[in-house]
Formats: structure tokens, sequence, C-alpha cells
């Protein structure tokens, strides 16, 4: 089975998109026994005592639209110890990849590679926080996502 972590900021918007994006490809490709797909944040911020904050409602919303469940997912703060679990670290930003690098350690550090990567480029995925253009951060990841589905 291989293992994908999909890593943001916090967790909230760009990761778990690309989780349950992921999740659905996967899905609709009869591959689901191949994968085990989470997501994860390299800061704190979203997560308050021992639980983080929900997916947050606009992509939520997105999600929806196109029949896709998120579920319950809660933020959750990527850790060395996901560096022995993973096979995979897709980052969507250079900001993230660095983080991941640093949390993970140099040991791991190899597994760790920015999600338009798998589409040819080199370009970070839209960041919707700040731009509010979920749509275009929605596209992106999907592109992305494809590109991991046919090279895995």
């Amino acid at each position: 089975m291989y293992k994908i972590m999909f890593v943001c900021h916090g967790n909230i918007c760009r990761s778990p998109m690309a989780e349950f994006v992921m999740k659905d490809l996967v899905r609709k490709a009869g591959r689901e026994g191949e994968f085990f797909i989470a997501s994860s944040g390299v800061s704190s911020e979203e997560i308050w005592g021992d639980t983080g904050n929900p997916v947050y409602p606009p992509v939520r919303a997105l999600l929806a639209a196109r029949g896709i469940s998120c579920g319950d997912k809660r933020a959750v703060q990527l850790t060395k110890a996901d560096g022995d679990r993973y096979d995979l670290f897709v980052c969507m930003d250079e900001g993230n990849l660095r983080g991941a690098k640093r949390i993970l350690g140099a040991g791991n550090a190899g597994k760790c590679r920015k999600l338009l990567s798998f589409a040819g480029g080199d370009e970070d995925v839209s960041d919707p926080w700040y731009t509010r253009d979920f749509q275009t951060a929605y596209e992106d990841i999907l592109r992305g996502c494809q590109g991991i589905l046919e090279e895995v």
C-alpha cells in the first residue's frame, strides 16, 4: 500500500481538499486498496487543545458540490514520526515544502515534493485563504492529483 500525506500550512484548506480529491480519484479508478491518503499542516495554529479545526466551510462546500465528502476531518499537524509512516509528502507550496522537510528531518526530506511537480510544473498551488479563489485552488489540486495517480 502506497501512503501519501498531503501538506499545507494549517490543514483546513488546500491539503484536505487534496486529500479528498485524491481519495475520490482513487475510488473512481478502482484503486482504493492500493493507497492510504491523509493530510496535515506544518503549523499548529488550527489546532486547539486536542482538537483541530474542521475543514474550512468554503472548501467543504466546493467539495460537496462535486459529490465529495470530507466527513469529520479536522486539522492535524505533521510530525517527525510521520516520516516513517508515509511514502510521499505532497506539499502545496514552497513554504510548506521547507516546513515539511524541517519537521521530517534530513532522512525523510527526499520524500517531499510539490503537488504541481506531478503535473509537469514547479509553481505553487494557489492559496484560497488569501485569494478567496477556491476554484483555482481546486483546479490546481485536481491537476496535481491526476498526475500522482498516473505516476504512482
